[in-house]
């Protein structure tokens, strides 16, 4: 098992370099330089110099490259151009909205995905099965932003039930949890589709297993038959997919945070890209990664520890 997390752990930290490599490499790959963007054509050069110098890019290219690894892994993602602050405080501020956000989206996707994935195979072949993979197929296609969009102007314009932006009021646990009810919907509808299809065909496989014919045998239930051994097994295939899933749906954050106008990682790199401020850019990206990463590695890891086979086939 440490050999097994050995591995893992240094494969994240390739994919968190790989990635800090392509992230400083489009800043020289994007026509003009950076100053020229950020502050327009009518900067003086006197300003463009002392932007360029603010942000390190005056310069050896194997010194910036050098810098920029170095201190991101000791913590400092660079400083705003534009205010000073550093960005690591920056993320810090808005990254319990974001969150908060992707937690409620991944209860509400759990929560209803995978009893509706139960109830599939409960009523596997009968028209409620047809029904039920209907709609999740239909959840899967549809993008969170356009339900986003129409969510918006459903239930918080016509209906007027639902706040239509911002996070809520500080303080008030009853105002933040109406304001994240719609952004939380939009995110987690996608999923509720995949883990219902996911549970469905993994209980589909362990139905017939040989601890199944015996507990049919006894005469158990089907629908506890299913509750009670069937999920035990057909979960730990679920277990990559939330963590991949959760990454997912903190990058679908970005856009859905845009459309309700809530303080978050979404508004915060929105914001840095329309100003060209890059270490915020960066900064951002990579925070989000190497969070990611982390959540990705732990599910590996307790997978691997849940069901050893799985150290077994990385070892080969």
């Amino acid at each position: 098992m440490l050999a097994y997390a050995m591995k893992r752990i240094g494969l994240a930290l390739v994919i968190l370099c790989t990635v800090m490599l392509a992230m400083y490499a489009m800043v020289f790959l994007v026509p003009g330089d950076p100053a020229s963007l950020a502050l327009g054509p009518r900067a003086t050069p006197e300003l463009k110099a002392s932007l360029i110098a603010r942000m390190g890019l005056d310069q050896p290219l194997h010194i910036q490259v050098w810098n920029f690894f170095a201190n991101a892994f000791s913590g400092d993602l660079g400083y705003d151009v534009w205010s000073g602050r550093p960005v690591l405080e920056q993320i810090l501020e808005v990254f319990p909205n974001t969150l908060f956000l992707g937690i409620v989206a991944m209860s509400f996707a759990i929560l209803t995905g995978i009893p509706l994935g139960c109830l599939a195979v409960v009523w596997r072949g009968t028209l409620i099965d047809s029904i039920l993979g209907l709609l999740s197929v239909s959840m899967i296609a549809v993008p969170s932003f356009v339900i986003a969009l129409y969510s918006l102007v459903i239930f918080a314009v016509w209906l007027n039930w639902l706040p239509a932006i911002g996070a809520g009021t500080p303080g008030d646990i009853g105002s933040q949890i109406r304001a994240v009810i719609l952004p939380a919907f939009a995110i987690g509808i996608t999923w509720v589709g995949y883990l219902a299809r996911l549970v469905r065909a993994s209980m589909l496989e362990v139905m017939g297993a040989a601890h199944i014919r015996t507990a049919r045998a006894f005469g158990l239930s089907e629908t506890r038959i299913v509750a009670l051994y069937a999920l035990r097994l057909a979960i730990i295939p679920t277990l990559a997919i939330l963590a991949v899933g959760f990454g997912s749906i903190l990058s679908s954050a970005v856009f859905v945070e845009t459309v309700f106008s809530r303080p978050g990682i979404g508004s915060l790199i929105t914001s840095a890209v329309a100003k060209r401020n890059y270490p915020v850019v960066m900064g951002t990206v990579l925070f989000m990664t190497g969070f990611y990463l982390v959540i990705v590695t732990a599910a590996d890891l307790l997978i691997a520890r849940l069901d050893p086979r799985v150290r077994d086939v990385f070892r080969g």
